[in-house]
């Protein structure tokens, strides 16, 4: 823990994203148009959203990655906008002759999204600084599942000196995948721990995987809430906050920034997943990624039932 008084500092690792935000009516057919309703351009990335979540709730954020050449507009444009979040970003490693990733987001009526991302494969090769510049004054590390393979050493130094890692996992992994041994607690999503697991049910593929890693499991069902492995084994649930969600974009993202923060402040996993629950809920009621990530005392009102 930190010391008294002190907010956490969570150091965050993953590869930033400039998204492009299109609302419609209704996702357009095979080769149809259709006319968007509203257009903006916000950053985002599942560990640049978390990172901005965490920042919103109190956290201190550190953030390392690969980015794009410091000659194209992408990364000068994620800068920007790390910076008035008071992220720090300069653990981040710019990578000569490389793009940033640039998505198109498709969000129909229902608040449901529809991806189209071009991350550059030369990012994967970034070798990120030195582990004591990084984990120094750290209490925890969040990653993108994805990254594994520019991180797992980091990550396993990191769990050596007694610092959670926590993997945000939104794609299946793979069982041979360095973060499954490594991680202190895994966050999947319902479709990626069944396809992880091969196992088309969450809680027998948590139980699954709990024989494979030693991390703490627990899968994210949207409004169904949270499904986890306590320590002896058993199933637990954790109830979503019933919201009108308007944009499920980030959702998943600031729901792990959110239980890493709370992690980092001392709570158990109960306390933090349900603090974790009202975040993601309460960003799902404005349109935006992570830039739609609730403040603290949005969140603690939602948490003693005020509106």
């Amino acid at each position: 823990m930190a010391p008294s008084g002190i907010a956490p500092r969570i150091l965050c690792i993953g590869i930033p994203v400039r998204d492009l935000t299109f609302r419609v009516e209704a996702v357009p057919a095979r080769g149809s148009k259709a006319n968007a309703t509203h257009l903006a351009e916000i950053c985002g990335g599942n560990a640049l959203n978390a990172a901005i979540a965490v920042a919103r709730l109190g956290g201190r954020v550190a953030f390392a990655g690969p980015m794009g050449d410091a000659r194209e507009t992408s990364s000068g444009f994620i800068l920007e906008r790390m910076a008035a979040e008071g992220i720090d970003s300069s653990h981040i490693v710019r990578m000569p002759d490389t793009t940033t990733p640039v998505s198109a987001i498709t969000i129909d009526a229902a608040g449901e999204r529809t991806l189209t991302i071009y991350r550059d494969p030369a990012l994967w090769t970034v070798k990120l600084p030195d582990a004591d510049k990084l984990l120094a004054d750290c209490q925890a590390v969040l990653v993108e599942s994805r990254c594994g393979s520019f991180c797992v050493d980091l990550c396993t130094e990191a769990r050596r000196r007694g610092i959670p890692v926590i993997v945000g996992v939104d794609r299946a992994m793979s069982l041979q995948d360095g973060l499954l041994a490594t991680a202190s607690h895994l966050l999947f999503a319902s479709e990626q721990v069944q396809e992880t697991a091969g196992i088309a049910e969450d809680g027998a593929a948590l139980k699954h995987l709990a024989g494979l890693t030693p991390a703490f499991l627990a899968a994210t069902r949207g409004p169904q809430g949270t499904i986890w492995l306590n320590e002896t084994g058993a199933l637990e649930e954790t109830p979503a906050f019933p919201v009108q969600a308007v944009d499920t974009l980030g959702a998943g993202d600031v729901f792990h920034g959110a239980f890493t923060l709370r992690l980092a402040e001392g709570a158990g996993v109960q306390e933090a997943l349900r603090f974790a629950a009202a975040a993601a809920a309460l960003k799902c009621t404005r349109h935006g990624g992570g830039p739609a990530a609730p403040q603290r005392i949005e969140v603690e009102r939602l948490l003693r039932g005020e509106r």
